[in-house]
């Protein structure tokens, strides 16, 4: 990446995240924060994307915009064939997966080589497809990200993580392996999670093995601190969200609630992300090969995000000239928009992390550009919407907060992680 491109990249992410003077105890722990997210964060995204298609009501036309992430449900929405979509994040190793995804969905030569690089990620054959296939089909920022070494790779190229397992890598990654670390400690290993044939048994595997783990000194210590959530992605001011969100005002507590939720709420034979959170990966199988053995504990193939299943793979590799993946803020990009030009907006969780002034910001670029009808989805650390009283009036008087859609459609969220999602339409 070009020396000014990445100076611009780091610009953006300071001014998200800064909020304190670098000298006070949480301005430095802000900067430390920005260090970390400087590399891969989300080798996966952790929200689910079925439950995003259900509250935007893509159409045809609809024009998105919508924060990539780890672009898994940037592919995911091509699935319900909206016109455009535009990816924007503010961290350079998102937007160079994203952009990996996009071009191994148009370049690798089936669907079989396109799951083995993204479904399984842990075969040196990723490395030679990505030589033959996607180097030359990349543009060159991306090209020079993935060619490029860091120490958290010991100067391999970042390439090779897809030989590596990509889903035990990045701050989330090495955050589950941290979790998983502990739990063994303690005597429990959480992939036993994944031999539960029923929701009664996940249930008594959570109450008997999981949640006692979070009394422990050592775990309550370790998630008093707000460095021990970054690699959650999460900053310090989302930290205080969620300590908020609280009876007890314990992250642990908070923590114990989240996972329970995963755990316990739906059958593993649907939930990627469990098997993601407590298997460190996809189920065996989960491509789909019918000469294969199936998923322990699901009797079937299992369960994976839309992009990853086979039956959409055509779909996507025909739709992904559609998404165009940039390296910008999300009111950055707005700004550059036309009037009552776009019909939905993805924030994910990131107005957690802004001011008022920011926020205001942003949602006077989201009036300006939206149609009527258009639809603004996000998540929030804690369960209510943040917006009301820190948005100006005159901007949220022109948008219906649909509260009980919302409800419904967090209690349906397989990612478990949020407290809070939240559906906002456009009156126009």
């Amino acid at each position: 990446m070009p020396a000014s491109t990445l100076e611009a990249s780091k610009a953006r992410l300071k001014k998200a995240v800064h909020r304190s003077s670098a000298t006070s105890k949480d301005g430095l722990l802000e900067r430390l924060f920005t260090f970390a997210f400087k590399g891969l964060v989300y080798p996966q995204i952790w929200e689910d994307p079925d439950v995003d298609m259900q509250a935007l009501e893509l159409k045809p036309h609809s024009r998105m915009v919508t924060i990539s992430s780890g672009g898994c449900n940037v592919m995911s929405y091509l699935t319900a064939d909206p016109a455009e979509i535009t990816a924007v994040d503010l961290n350079r190793a998102h937007v160079a997966l994203g952009r990996l995804k996009l071009a191994a969905a148009q370049h690798l030569p089936n669907y079989d080589s396109f799951y083995r690089f993204f479904g399984e990620a842990d075969e040196k054959g990723n490395i030679a497809a990505y030589e033959r296939f996607l180097k030359r089909n990349l543009d060159e920022e991306s090209r020079a990200y993935w060619e490029g070494r860091d120490l958290t790779g010991w100067g391999r190229k970042r390439i090779t993580l897809f030989s590596r397992d990509l889903y035990h890598h990045g701050l989330l990654g090495y955050c589950i392996g941290a979790g998983h670390f502990i739990a063994k400690l303690y005597g429990i290993d959480p992939k036993h999670f994944v031999r539960a044939r029923t929701l009664d048994e996940q249930r008594s595997y959570f109450d008997t093995a999981l949640a006692p783990l979070f009394d422990k000194r050592l775990v309550r210590w370790a998630t008093s601190k707000k460095m021990s959530l970054y690699g959650l992605g999460i900053p310090p001011a989302q930290y205080e969200a969620l300590v908020s969100a609280s009876p007890t005002g314990s992250m642990s507590d908070v923590l114990k609630q989240r996972l329970q939720k995963l755990a316990c709420d739906f059958k593993l034979s649907d939930n990627y992300f469990a098997w993601q959170a407590f298997n460190r990966g996809y189920a065996p199988n989960a491509g789909g090969s019918a000469s294969a053995p199936v998923a322990s504990g699901t009797g079937e193939a299992g369960p994976l995000p839309p992009y990853l299943r086979r039956e959409h793979f055509e779909t996507i590799r025909a739709r992904a000239d559609r998404v165009t993946v940039i390296n910008r803020s999300f009111t950055e990009h707005l700004e550059g928009q036309d009037e009552d030009s776009l019909d939905a907006y993805v924030l994910l969780d990131a107005q957690d992390w802004m001011t008022d002034d920011q926020l205001n910001a942003l949602w006077s670029e989201i009036t300006r550009t939206a149609r009527p009808g258009a639809r603004v989805i996000f998540r929030t650390a804690a369960e209510p919407t943040l917006l009301p009283g820190r948005v100006a009036d005159d901007i949220l008087d022109r948008w219906t907060y649909e509260e009980a859609r919302s409800l419904e459609l967090g209690r349906q969220d397989r990612s478990s992680i949020y407290g809070g999602f939240h559906l906002y339409v456009y009156n126009g």
